[in-house]
């Protein structure tokens, strides 16, 4: 059995009845990272030796029938915009290339005290701003299914990672599709809660009230067990409220009589509608009944409100950074300001820079009523437009991205398009609801495609019931046993 390939379910079997050893487990992952990371680029930052000790404790814990979760001396892999205290932390960056918090995240301590083995820390866009991984200061990262494409972003390294069997699960982080894009991409399963589910505390923050910890896994039930061991209140995090539900439990019962909406698509310009995904309509409307197609009220105007929000957001998140307190300093200026101006200069990269400046603009005497106002009104009706539509519907059907991956450059030259791959994304995170990506089957160039399941505030549950109902639907289709060459 090559253990690298089978889910958290089935790992935490062996464990519990010893037919293998966390530490023996820990050390295929080794194995698997060192054969195939050259290529994929999706760890920063290795902890090997961290690993192997917490793998060591949890086959001590183990041996005396004192397993703390499922998760228990599970290799995981972690987003490198997530505070690890002792462990550097870059966000893939060149302005915190050298940083080393003392903290640890709350998702972090939550992990960690289920048994948590760290292999390592992810590669990201810049900062988390990217649907492509390209624009890490640290390079690309490459699709397992095709190197020569992107993983999708910012979320690549993790999703990349666990789509290479480099990892058994890893967490991402969502300010406008960051987990599900790069999970449709590379063919595995990417949740974003609801907006407060899961603490933000320790994650290096964009856009605060778009931002969303999750997992990346292999399979929906996964999903669900890691969802339930990061989710909850936190003292840290105002934003983070006491909704902790026994997911994996919830997710093996009935969702009983659902009714699904599906997104009309008529409106999207240039968008059509793949094989795969109309298959998959078919077989849900199977199982559920006629999918009734609705449109998302502003839905064109969406991507608009996101990025001059979300750049406004990002240019005060990113004042801190200003080469005096911590990170890259450029202590060869003239003064003060000087400092300032060169450090930032040299530690961020085009896109971060690009973000700051609008964000600045946006909020600037005598645009603001213009642009972050006017944004923030629209950003309410398409909230307001999901809150209607979850009246009616308990779950919405929709593509997660208009494309497959693309191939790595082709779009570096022109954000405008690389923005509009986040179009069926973004406006869940503009209303703060949940939804997943759930892989569907593959293009005719043999690359993933997914669909994503939204539901209102707090329907985690049944969200991840019908995404594993789906998901035992198409069990036996050949699709699901494909693996990347890696």
């Amino acid at each position: 059995m090559d253990l690298t390939r089978i889910s958290i379910k089935e790992i935490s079997a062996l464990l519990d009845r010893k037919e293998i050893s966390s530490k023996e487990l820990t050390e295929s992952f080794f194995k698997r990272i060192n054969d195939v990371d050259p290529k994929i680029k999706a760890f920063l930052t290795k902890t090997f030796d961290l690993a192997r000790k917490q793998a060591e404790e949890a086959d001590a814990r183990i041996a005396v029938g004192e397993r703390l979760s499922p998760l228990d001396g599970v290799p995981c892999a972690i987003k490198d915009n997530i505070s690890t205290k002792g462990i550097r932390t870059t966000a893939a960056s060149k302005i915190l290339e050298n940083y080393i918090p003392p903290y640890d995240a709350t998702v972090i301590e939550k992990l960690k005290s289920r048994g948590m083995v760290m292999l390592g820390k992810t590669n990201l866009d810049e900062f988390a701003m990217g649907s492509s991984t390209e624009n890490s200061a640290f390079g690309p990262t490459h699709n397992p299914w095709s190197l020569g494409r992107v993983p999708g972003g910012s979320s690549g390294g993790s999703a990349a990672a666990v789509a290479a069997d480099e990892c058994v699960y890893a967490l991402g982080s969502d300010t406008g599709g960051s987990i599900r894009q790069p999970a449709s991409f590379c063919g595995v399963v990417g949740l974003k809660p609801t907006y407060g589910r899961v603490s933000r505390y320790g994650l290096l923050a964009m856009g605060s009230s778009l931002d969303q910890i999750g997992p990346l896994t292999k399979s929906v039930e996964d999903a669900a067990i890691v969802l339930e061991a990061i989710s909850g209140k936190d003292q840290n995090d105002a934003t983070a409220v006491g909704k902790i539900e026994s997911f994996s439990k919830l997710i093996l019962q009935n969702p009983g009589k659902i009714k699904l909406a599906i997104l009309d698509l008529s409106e999207i310009k240039d968008f059509k509608p793949s094989n795969v995904y109309q298959e998959t309509v078919r077989v849900l409307e199977e199982n559920f009944g006629k999918l009734e197609p609705i449109k998302i009220p502003l839905l064109k105007y969406a991507v608009a409100v996101y990025y001059v929000l979300m750049a406004s957001e990002v240019s005060s998140n990113l004042e801190r950074y200003d080469g005096i307190k911590y990170g890259l300093s450029d202590r060869e200026g003239r003064d003060l300001l000087d400092i300032y101006f060169s450090s930032r200069a040299k530690g961020f990269g085009a896109e971060v820079k690009r973000r700051i400046m609008l964000g600045t603009y946006s909020l600037s005497a005598g645009f603001y009523d213009a642009y972050y106002k006017k944004a923030a009104q629209v950003r309410r009706l398409i909230k307001d437009g999901f809150d209607k539509i979850f009246k009616s519907f308990d779950l919405l059907i929709m593509p997660t991205s208009p494309t497959t991956a693309f191939k790595i450059g082709e779009r570096v030259e022109d954000p405008l398009t690389m923005y509009l791959s986040d179009i069926f994304t973004i406006p869940i995170n503009l209303a703060g609801v949940p939804a997943i990506s759930i892989p569907c089957g593959f293009d005719e160039g043999g690359l993933p495609e997914s669909i994503q399941i939204v539901g209102p505030y707090w329907s985690e549950a049944k969200i991840l019931q019908v995404a594993h109902l789906y998901e035992q639907l198409t069990k036996d289709e050949g699709w699901r046993k494909k693996k990347p060459r890696i």
